[in-house]
Parts: C-alpha cells; sequence; structure tokens
C-alpha cells in the first residue's frame, strides 16, 4: 500500500532517472563501489545501488545546504525519525511500530555487536542462516560468540529452512538468534510458517532474536516481507528489529539505521549502556530519512518495478548464456547469488575461484566464500544498475564463461 501512487508522468521521471545510469557517470563518484578496483572493472560487488538519489531527498538535503543548520540535530521525543518509519512501517507491511521503542543508530551492524554484548557471554551460541552476509560472521568471530549453523537448503529446493535441524543444534548455551529477511545473499523471503516456526523454537529456548530487516522494501510479488515482531507477543518480546532508510533509498554514506524493540523490556536493557556507545546519527541522515518515509512511496514503487525487470533479465541470461552456473531467482534484494561450482568442476579454473577469474575479465562480485563455507563456489551479483550497464556486466560474464571452458 502507497499513500502517494506515481502518477503516470513521475513514473516515466523515475524510469528514465534509472536508466540514465551510464559508466562515465559511476566513475566520477569518489564512493567505495566504483574506486575498490582499478582499470576498466565493471562494479557489481557491494550493496550500493547506482541508481541516483530521489528528489525528494535531494530537495531536502539542498535545503539543509541552504540553511547551514549541521548543528546538533532537535529530533523530539520520540524522535520524527521513529515516528514517520512507524508510518512506513504499517501502510507498507502492517507493521505497528511504537516510536517509544525505536532507538537510532549509526548502522545494523552496531546494534547487533551491542545485542551480544548485552544478550550472551563469550562462548555462547548465535544461530545463523548461512551463507550469511560476511559481516554477521566477522562480528561473531570478534565477539568470541560461537557460530551456530544453520545452513539454508539447496537452491533447487528454493534454499528451504530446516527448522527440525535447527532443534537439534540449540543447546543451553545458545543465546541468540540472528535472523536476515529478507535472506542475503540468497534473496529467500521466509513464508509465515518458516517464521512461526522459528519464533516459537526462540519462546521455547529462551532466544533473543535479531532480526535484520533492511531489504524488506525490494520483496518481489507474489512474496510478501513478513516482520518477526508481528508474530505475536511472546516472539515480539525478544525480538530487536533492525532496519534503514539507506537500503531503499541509496544513502548509505549518510550513516542512520533504526533498532526496533518488541518490549520495553528489551529497549531498557539496551538504553542502559551507555548512550556513547550508540554514536551519534547524522542530521543529514535523519532529514534523509524523514523526507524519504513521507514522501518515497511512488520512487519506491517504480524503483522495484525497474529492478524486476532487471531480476527477468539477470535468471533469463544466466540460463540461456552462462553454462555451468545456476541461479535460483531471488524473492527479495536486488542480489544474485549465482553458483558456479559446475563450471569450476568441468573447467580449467581449479587454482582460482570464480570471483577470481570473473576479476579477470573486468567484473568485481563478492566471492561466496566470504559469506561462509556453503558460499564456497558461490559469487554474488548486484543488479541495481541501469539496463545498459547490466547488460555489459553480463555479456562480460559470458565471455568468461566462454574463456574458462
Amino acid at each position: 500500500m502507497t499513500n502517494q501512487p506515481a502518477t503516470d508522468s513521475d513514473r516515466r521521471a523515475f524510469f528514465q532517472a534509472f536508466d540514465n545510469v551510464n559508466l562515465a557517470d559511476v566513475r566520477r563518484r569518489k564512493g567505495a563501489k566504483w574506486n575498490k578496483h582499478d582499470g576498466d572493472v565493471l562494479a557489481a560487488w557491494v550493496a550500493d545501488m547506482d541508481f541516483p538519489p530521489p528528489p525528494m531527498i535531494q530537495n531536502a538535503l539542498a535545503q539543509l545546504a541552504a540553511t547551514g543548520d549541521y548543528g546538533y540535530p532537535q529530533l523530539g521525543d520520540p524522535t520524527t525519525v521513529a515516528t514517520t518509519f512507524a508510518a512506513w512501517a504499517e501502510r507498507r507491511y502492517g507493521w505497528a511500530v511504537d516510536p517509544e521503542r525505536v532507538q537510532l543508530t549509526v548502522d545494523v551492524l552496531q546494534p547487533i555487536a551491542i545485542a551480544l554484548e548485552l544478550f550472551s557471554e563469550p562462548g555462547d551460541g548465535v544461530v545463523l542462516q548461512t551463507p550469511i552476509y560476511p559481516p554477521f560472521l566477522k562480528v561473531l568471530e570478534l565477539s568470541g560468540r560461537t557460530l551456530v549453523d544453520h545452513p539454508l537448503g539447496p537452491a533447487a529446493a528454493g534454499y528451504p529452512l530446516d527448522i527440525a535441524g535447527l532443534r537439534a543444534l540449540v543447546n543451553d548455551r545458545t543465546r541468540i538468534m540472528l535472523l536476515c529477511n529478507p535472506h542475503n545473499p540468497t534473496g529467500r523471503v521466509f513464508r509465515r510458517d518458516e517464521l512461526q516456526a522459528l519464533g516459537d523454537l526462540a519462546v521455547e529456548r529462551d532466544l533473543v532474536v535479531v532480526s535484520d530487516e533492511i531489504h524488506a522494501d525490494f520483496v518481489y510479488p507474489p512474496h510478501q516481507h513478513i516482520s518477526f515482531s508481528t508474530l505475536g507477543p511472546k516472539i515480539a518480546a525478544r525480538t530487536i528489529t533492525l532496519t534503514s532508510s539507506t537500503k531503499t533509498f541509496n544513502i548509505a554514506g549518510l550513516r542512520i539505521a533504526l533498532a526496533v524493540f518488541g518490549s520495553a523490556a528489551l529497549h531498557e536493557t539496551y538504553a542502559a549502556k551507555p548512550r556513547f556507545l550508540w554514536g551519534g546519527v547524522s542530521v543529514a541522515g535523519a532529514v534523509a530519512s524523514v523526507a524519504a518515509w513521507t514522501e518515497g512511496d511512488a520512487w519506491a514503487d517504480a524503483q522495484l518495478e525497474y529492478l524486476e525487470g532487471n531480476r527477468r533479465f539477470v535468471t533469463d541470461f544466466v540460463a540461456e548464456h552462462l553454462p555451468g552456473i545456476s541461479l535460483a531467482t531471488p524473492e527479495a534484494t536486488y542480489l544474485a547469488w549465482l553458483d558456479c561450482r559446475d563450471l569450476l568442476r568441468t573447467s580449467g579454473l581449479r587454482d582460482k575461484t570464480a570471483a577470481e577469474h570473473f576479476l579477470d575479465h573486468g567484473v568485481a562480485m563478492n566471492d561466496g566464500a566470504d559469506f561462509g563455507v556453503h558460499g564456497e563456489g558461490f559469487v554474488r551479483l548486484n543488479f541495481a544498475t541501469s539496463r545498459q550497464l547490466l547488460t555489459a556486466v553480463l555479456e562480460r560474464l559470458a565471455a568468461a564463461v566462454n574463456a574458462a571452458a
């Protein structure tokens, strides 16, 4: 649902903005995505989109710059960021958020680290559905927590959750479940029955659930995002939900995110820590988030429609032009999790990973091994770019596959 449906004129303008992204534009940018690799490398790795920020954010930041109001922000209590997100969550996916239980944070990784400190001890177990976003694995390593590896099922079966298998893995020292839904890197959108089973197990085994839902706005019909905290009072009471405007509106450099607490008790435990651990969000991030969640429905809808076209294009291209590579079409996100294991087995690439081979042919993607042992032989492709640039990326992948034959 939206409160501001796009007019035909708006939609055409948005699609033009997405389509007009070209190589000269992205090469001029100073961010990490297009500057990590030298030479004529096409960047399809980190989860930054190539699209420009939407007009309402540009306008809000321009007004901020015009006034020079860069001092300490006065955001209210509850903050305007929290109240605008609550309205967004209600109309986008039917989640009733209490703004009083929203904590602003610099990014989604910061509250994960704090939650591990608050709700577990070194050596305690943390459940992860692997393969998984690499910083999740890193934060466990740095905090001395133990990975309780709950791998997703095979791609051919749609990356299912093995709930019975998880029940056998959880023991008395398992304290936290770190959930990523929609899932990065596979693009799974977990069904209500799967989430309910996870929630029931969390209640039974007294687990705190930290649910990263930053990709919630990138779910393709007929799939639907179900926030973990909506599964009932007992489940909500032990859930911390993490999200941000930065993924949907491509403003990661503005450094702002939210932790939404499903109970006052969880929030009080978190808030009792010195606030300096949380850092302070930037005034630009706050201004941009309020503008996005107030006026950004039409842009987000058009962007998802454009990405859906890219998703179909990638799926068809892989099937027709990339022998030895397979793809389970992602149900969400703008990330394609490419299974290159057959290519590696049948080619002469035994001394290289797939990611290294593709980089040699001018495309930078994330190496699946960074997502855990179950990611070995995979690469993650970011398809949030113009069709022109995406075509160039895929054509280079086809050349690389042919060279490996």
